[in-house]
């Protein structure tokens, strides 16, 4: 039997978990699709100083319709600095992998502010892995921009994060600044258990705009072998923007994937 593969970023769905009650309907719905797991991410009823939907009340919901959570995007403000909380939050959602959706902005876009984050990030990626958790960072396109010394801000991730700092590689974002996805894949075996897929279709009135991965014209012929090549463990389907309803989306997502054997 095909082992599962593949998951839901629940950032596709955000606009249908605003509340309890349409939280335990879309995870009924993802579940209904046929997949067996979520990144928790963007979800309104467990957002804010008092959220609708606990920890333990979210690992209640997925334990009823029978979904793991995979993956988790957190602040990185609670990260750095309720690092207990947090480890405390993934245990009880049974979690083991978190990232941050991107670096924060007052650390700069320059190759130093990267550098600057790596040294801060480190006491806590090492306070997780102790806890049992893996810490990752997912990238836009911007992290491959030239920093100073003319290299992708990336490459520091890559190079000089250490093999404890996963890459939660967006292969969307890598393919739209330009790069080749088997040849960033390439330089993070191991470092890769979950990563974030959507497809790129043109559109006569839009141009590029995002797609059920596909749709549109990303070579996943080639790009699925390279992701198991590296290590890859989940395949979190994240479409940020959908031209139809999400729950479809994601159903033709899930088939097509599953068509090529995930």
């Amino acid at each position: 039997m095909t082992q599962d593969k593949l998951a839901v970023q629940m950032y596709t769905v955000r606009d249908f978990t605003k509340t309890a009650k349409d939280l335990a309907e879309t995870l009924r719905k993802i579940g209904e699709i046929g997949y067996t797991a979520v990144q928790m991410s963007a979800v309104g009823a467990m957002n804010g100083e008092n959220p609708e939907v606990s920890a333990r009340e979210a690992r209640k919901m997925l334990d009823d319709n029978d979904l793991k959570c995979i993956a988790t995007h957190r602040p990185w403000a609670a990260l750095m600095n309720d690092t207990e909380a947090e480890i405390e939050f993934h245990q009880i959602i049974d979690c083991d992998f978190t990232a941050i959706g991107g670096i924060p902005g007052d650390y700069g876009d320059t190759s130093a502010g990267y550098r600057r984050w790596l040294e801060d990030a480190r006491g806590v990626v090492s306070r997780l892995k102790q806890a049992g958790i893996r810490f990752g960072h997912h990238n836009h396109s911007k992290e491959f921009m030239r920093g100073e010394d003319g290299r992708w801000l990336e490459d520091i991730l890559i190079e000089e994060g250490g093999e404890d700092l996963m890459l939660e590689l967006d292969l969307y974002w890598v393919e739209h600044a330009g790069l080749n996805c088997e040849r960033v894949l390439e330089r993070c075996h191991g470092r890769v258990p979950v990563i974030h897929l959507k497809d790129k279709e043109v559109v006569a009135s839009d141009g590029p705009v995002m797609a059920p991965i596909g749709e549109g014209n990303m070579d996943w012929d080639h790009i699925i072998p390279a992701c198991e090549q590296a290590g890859v463990r989940w395949y979190a389907i994240e479409q940020d923007v959908c031209r139809r309803d999400p729950f479809d989306c994601l159903k033709s997502s899930y088939e097509y994937l599953r068509g090529k054997g995930l």
